[in-house]
């Protein structure tokens, strides 16, 4: 029998999962316990994983599915192609709410992360539960949001140089980062491949509903973030070094806490390859510009 301990965090999404040490050779009963405590609690937290190095951590990756490349634009770590450094050591803030890579048409089905240096205060990571999130919308506003897609972009918000702490540091990230632009268009609400629940898919990279004018259109991404975002649909983690945090890509966004101030924070993640998201109406994501065949094949998950 599997020795898993499972123990919710919060009333809504994540759980902490004690008495396994993660690697590639888990036995199946364990991958299996992991697999339905994810879809379950959508984020799952490890403590003291500290024996981990980068090829442990795609090994166990592995398991849960194929990895993806590091990012569509972003370079990978050297020595992995499958990891990302995100190393916030006086560099790029990320602290706006997203699902991971929605502007592509294959976004991932799941990021493992694993804290390599934590600031000795501050930088927690929250996650929002984006199904319980569509299922306490008012009826009529789910039965909108059901016949809505938005659209998916890259593309950087200018604006947002000007405004940073660092113009020049967060200009030249932005050139990277919208090196390749991709552009797609995704259900609002999006039907789970395995578990057939229905969740929004929105975040930072959802830039405009389509056939809605521009004001109108920001008003009801606003209105929706604020839903996914109630503190009663969010977990915060309090980040040690080994820990490790899986999270369910397609139910799930999530953000950086930004008061570490110029202290170092180094996490490496991997991301598991993803489905093409399929609407209430059983029609799927559209891309519309950049093809990410490179960055991640598209995964067939099993029926919910």
């Amino acid at each position: 029998m599997s020795s898993l301990l499972i123990t919710p965090v919060a009333g809504r999404i994540g759980a902490e999962v004690s008495g396994v040490r993660l690697g590639g050779d888990l036995p199946g009963e364990a991958v299996a316990g992991i697999r339905l405590a994810l879809l379950t609690h959508k984020v799952i937290f490890f403590r003291g994983q500290d024996h981990l190095d980068e090829q442990g951590q795609t090994a166990f990756a592995r398991l849960l599915g194929e990895p993806t490349a590091a990012h569509p634009t972003v370079p990978s770590l050297d020595g992995n192609t499958h990891i990302l450094d995100l190393d916030y050591a006086g560099g790029q803030k990320v602290d706006r709410w997203h699902t991971d890579v929605t502007f592509v048409d294959r976004p991932p089905a799941a990021s493992v992360l694993r804290a390599i240096t934590v600031p000795p205060a501050g930088g927690d990571t929250l996650w929002a539960n984006t199904v319980t999130a569509y299922e306490h919308l008012p009826t009529e506003l789910r039965e909108l949001l059901e016949r809505l897609r938005a659209v998916h972009t890259n593309r950087y918000d200018y604006a947002r140089i000007s405004a940073s702490d660092d113009p020049e540091r967060t200009r030249a990230y932005a050139e990277v980062f919208a090196s390749t632009v991709f552009e797609t268009e995704h259900p609002v609400v999006r039907v789970h491949p395995e578990t057939g629940e229905r969740s929004i898919l929105l975040g930072d990279f959802a830039r405009r509903l389509t056939g809605l004018t521009g004001q109108a259109s920001d008003a009801l991404i606003r209105l929706v973030q604020d839903q996914v975002t109630q503190v009663e649909n969010t977990v915060r983690w309090r980040w040690a070094e080994g820990d490790v945090a899986v999270w369910d890509n397609r139910a799930t966004q999530h953000r950086v806490v930004h008061d570490f101030g110029d202290q170092p924070r180094r996490l490496h993640r991997v991301t598991i390859a993803g489905d093409i998201p399929v609407g209430v109406d059983g029609r799927p994501s559209t891309a519309l510009a950049g093809d990410a065949a490179a960055y991640s094949p598209v995964a067939v998950p099993a029926a919910a």
